[in-house]
């Protein structure tokens, strides 16, 4: 089964890029400065952040629908992040290195099964989710602080 797993899009984020410290915390918005390689999973680009790159840390809504599983969690996003990573039948290191939780949703936005398995075993997870007729894509987050990592769907 072939897959795309999608990072984030960063338009609704460029408006933040530069902004004061000040100015982030009335949007509800932290700047952090990676201080540890392999510490800061960012999303947009999906990939670790380096050391000394700076991101931004907010709360993100990746399930907008109408649904009681509607839900949003804090992202790390990285400052001046333009284009969202795609990765087509492959799973980008950053999630390879993690326990990911793998949610697959249906049509109507409802969770239809679940797992956490090791980010190195997850394209096996993601083509029997996939392989499934009622899943129509997937989400995975960061199982650990259980933060949204990225959206996945049949290529």
């Amino acid at each position: 089964m072939s897959f795309v797993i999608s990072g984030v899009d960063p338009t609704p984020f460029l408006s933040l890029y530069g902004l004061s410290d000040e100015e982030l915390t009335r949007q509800a918005v932290c700047r952090v400065v990676a201080n540890e390689p392999r510490s800061f999973p960012e999303r947009v680009e999906l990939r670790d952040a380096e050391p000394g790159e700076s991101l931004l840390l907010l709360n993100y809504v990746h399930q907008p629908t109408n649904t009681p599983y509607q839900s949003s969690h804090a992202i790390f996003v990285r400052e001046g992040a333009t284009v969202a990573a795609r990765f087509e039948a492959q799973v980008p290191a950053v999630m390879q290195r993690r326990l990911i939780s793998l949610r697959a949703f249906n049509t109507t936005h409802h969770i239809v099964t679940a797992d956490v398995v090791d980010g190195s075993a997850l394209e096996a997870s993601i083509a029997a989710f996939l392989a499934r007729d009622d899943v129509a894509y997937l989400h995975a987050h960061y199982a650990k602080y259980g933060c949204f990592a990225a959206t996945v769907h049949r290529a």
